[in-house]
């Protein structure tokens, strides 16, 4: 279960929790997986959480930054991420692009978009 991902709706947003390590190994499934539950269901808004995470490289980047701009600006977040993972996020630029939370029942229920 640890490097595998989890996938929650929670009405029109898809809530991902992200597996201890999110890299070149791992993207492919998730690329695939969301694009099948976006086809599927009516997804306004996508949620990363980084609870388990503790490595990212440059293909977890790249998937944050493809689902920022298939979600349009202002509908992807995060929360949970540890200070390693905070500091590839804010060298990749993410940190300008998603918003980010405290907890996940603040992801959810905030109204900022």
């Amino acid at each position: 279960m640890e490097d595998s991902f989890v996938y929650e709706a929670k009405g029109p947003t898809l809530i991902i929790h992200l597996p201890k390590e999110f890299d070149h190994h791992n993207c492919r499934n998730l690329r695939y997986e969301t694009d099948l539950l976006m086809a599927e269901n009516y997804v306004s808004r996508i949620i990363f959480d980084f609870t388990r995470t503790r490595f990212m490289d440059s293909s977890g980047i790249g998937i944050l930054l493809n689902r920022y701009k298939q979600m349009k600006a202002g509908h992807t977040s995060f929360y949970g991420a540890c200070p390693q993972v905070m500091r590839v996020l804010k060298v990749a630029g993410i940190l300008g692009l998603m918003h980010q939370y405290e907890s996940k029942e603040e992801a959810i229920y905030s109204r900022e978009v």
